[in-house]
């Protein structure tokens, strides 16, 4: 039966990785109509990563936080939790920094940036507007927004107001029937891993178009070295540190986690990769489902390693080309605003961006170069993403291994 097993996952693999080459050859041939099949397919496989996912982390979110009162470990869980994600973050933060001091890329001209402050001008907000719309005055409006923080926030209420109801027959029938639901979603993403090859072969045909058109290829070279040498780091040096200092095995992890990593790429949202992060270290990892899904949709919302290194590195080069005087004492500051903005991000495609806007724009700098950046962004998303999962899925081998065996 294991051989049967290992066989059928290497299967996928190779079907996966087949459809994400004629994805990409695909996507090569311009082929207007082609193209449009491509990114309506694309579309299909983003909305229903977003049907499951926003019920996926409501669900584990009150399911493990109903627990609580009975429980003693969820305040151990939550501690190793937010010790790797700072731990973690900081690094990538810091890593930023040292990349931008030692290869500080070129100032964008005036002219440049005068071009492209017209389309970003409309889309300022202050960074206080951000926080607000975090808040929820309903129930119903960050459903129907998909707004993954303050769905949280909801979820994290109702789960601990079920932690300290007193024990009766309503909340053991409102649990299990929480329960089933959940079991219910794990399914359909099953059968949604089932297709997937359809839906990397739509992806990686409209990533391929984009470069071949390209609309995702700009002038600054330097910057987009900074910013993607830094994620190349974070994922393939610090984080299998961080595992090899757990005694644990990075490229075993790394290969069972690669559905999750795959669908993270090309998704570009963290919280829209959430279930099949989940079902992956669940089914391939053997994590303990205690400590999985309280810590993975905890860490989809503040573990965020490639936000922070994208806020800090695009915000210094942003205020050097604005004329800001980036002294060390500042970068140091911005080593720490990025990271506890980053926490404060919403793991959804773009969200590290417009967050960054939001902040440049609280402190007057040219918004129109993230307009010059923003052709070349998809890339840097779908690096950032993956870095994320692959953060995600370290932080819960770390913490499973520190706690799973005390945990039922």
């Amino acid at each position: 039966m294991t051989d049967k097993i290992k066989e059928k996952k290497t299967n996928q693999i190779i079907i996966w990785i087949a459809a994400l080459i004629l994805g990409a050859f695909a996507g090569c041939l311009k082929i207007t109509a082609l193209n449009h099949f491509f990114d309506f397919i694309a579309t299909v496989f983003t909305r229903l990563f977003q049907f499951i996912a926003i019920p996926t982390i409501s669900l584990a979110v009150i399911t493990t936080l109903s627990e609580l009162g009975n429980k003693k470990d969820t305040g151990k869980i939550f501690g190793h939790t937010l010790f790797y994600t700072l731990l973690t973050t900081f690094c990538a933060a810091i890593t930023g920094l040292l990349l931008y001091i030692l290869f500080t890329p070129d100032t964008i001209t005036t002219n440049t940036i005068e071009q492209q402050t017209a389309q970003l001008s409309s889309e300022t907000v202050s960074y206080y507007e951000h926080l607000l719309s975090i808040i929820p005055n309903n129930i119903i409006q960050p459903l129907l927004s998909g707004n993954i923080l303050s769905i949280i926030i909801i979820s994290a209420a109702f789960g601990l107001g079920l932690s300290f109801t007193s024990n009766s027959e309503n909340k053991t029938a409102l649990i299990k029937i929480l329960h089933g639901m959940q079991e219910v979603l794990f399914t359909l993403i099953r059968a949604l891993l089932w297709i997937m090859p359809i839906g990397i072969l739509a992806f990686s045909a409209q990533l391929s178009a984009q470069i071949a058109s390209g609309s995702v290829i700009g002038a600054l070279g330097k910057y987009i070295a900074i910013v993607l040498f830094g994620n190349l780091i974070q994922i393939f040096i610090i984080i299998p540190l961080f595992l090899l200092a757990r005694g644990l095995n990075p490229i075993h992890i790394f290969h069972k986690m690669s559905p999750a990593l795959t669908v993270a790429f090309f998704t570009k949202s963290s919280a829209g990769t959430l279930p099949v992060t989940l079902t992956t270290a669940e089914t391939n990892l053997n994590i303990n489902p205690a400590i999985s899904r309280f810590v993975l949709p905890i860490c989809t919302t503040i573990n965020m390693n490639g936000c922070a290194a994208f806020i800090l590195i695009t915000s210094l080069f942003i205020m050097q080309s604005s004329g800001f005087e980036l002294t060390i004492g500042t970068m140091i500051l911005w080593v720490f605003i990025s990271v506890f903005a980053a926490i404060g991000n919403a793991g959804v495609p773009m969200g590290c961006y417009f967050l960054t806007l939001s902040l440049m724009s609280s402190i007057g700098a040219q918004l129109g170069i993230l307009g010059v950046i923003l052709p070349i962004y998809t890339i840097i998303d779908m690096v950032e993403t993956v870095e994320n999962v692959w953060s995600d899925s370290a932080v819960c081998a770390m913490t499973n291994k520190d706690l799973g065996k005390e945990i039922c």
